[in-house]
């Protein structure tokens, strides 16, 4: 609700799903909506459940608790937690930490092992997918899925060539969108739409046009073939 649109993210449990729980439990904090002393006020939060003693059977704290010191499902390990949220956020290498780790970006979070398991399974889905649009059918949840293919693949190439995804130039045919349009065009089967939508990048046909324009630039082609390399 503070930073773009809603989005499901697939998070390995443990530690990583912890951490993205204290993230989330510090969104209203940072957007300035309540202290993080106060935070057990912000109704619209699972925190604010923390407490109350009739909570919905699916809200566990466990691991939650667990990760941020051992504590216990009790009001001490309540108040603690509590404490443990104030100091993320009023540490700044702490709250530098978060940031860095990016818990809203992406598809997936965790371990690079679980990463791997969560892509193989999604490229096998998304092998599904093909053979089921050839018979004019298209499951809302497969394409959700190729979709996380393609997310998860232009996270790494832009990783690899250097690129910052949220500060790519506002030109349609820069260098960095031509760059990465004819790396995803090249190893993946992205459509048009995605793609132009997810560079800024206008009109559907504006992907093809700039993967052959970086393709014309022996600069760039090397750099593209630099990237698949890296990539396999």
């Amino acid at each position: 609700p503070f930073q773009g649109r809603y989005k499901g993210i697939v998070v390995e449990p443990g530690h990583v799903f912890a951490q993205v729980c204290h993230y989330i439990h510090l969104n209203p904090v940072r957007a300035g909506i309540v202290s993080a002393e106060n935070l057990g006020e912000y109704r619209w939060s699972s925190f604010f459940r923390i407490e109350k003693r009739k909570r919905p059977e699916w809200l566990d704290f466990s691991t939650v608790l667990s990760d941020s010191g051992g504590l216990g499902d009790n009001r001490t390990g309540w108040n603690r937690y509590r404490d443990y949220l104030v100091w993320l956020a009023e540490d700044d290498l702490e709250k530098k930490k978060l940031a860095e780790a990016q818990m809203s970006r992406g598809w997936c979070k965790g371990s690079k092992e679980f990463r791997k398991a969560m892509r193989d399974e999604a490229k096998a889905k998304g092998a599904q997918l093909d053979r089921v649009r050839f018979e004019g059918l298209e499951p809302k949840s497969l394409i959700e899925e190729r979709m996380m293919v393609w997310e998860e693949e232009l996270v790494q190439a832009a990783t690899v060539a250097g690129i910052d995804l949220g500060a790519l130039p506002r030109p349609k045919m820069s260098r960095e969108k031509c760059l990465l349009a004819a790396v995803m065009k090249k190893r993946t089967s992205v459509s048009n739409r995605w793609l132009a939508e997810r560079l800024a990048m206008g009109s559907v046909s504006t992907p093809t046009q700039a993967a052959k324009r970086a393709s014309e630039n022996p600069g760039v082609r090397k750099e593209i073939e630099r990237i698949e390399k890296a990539l396999e």
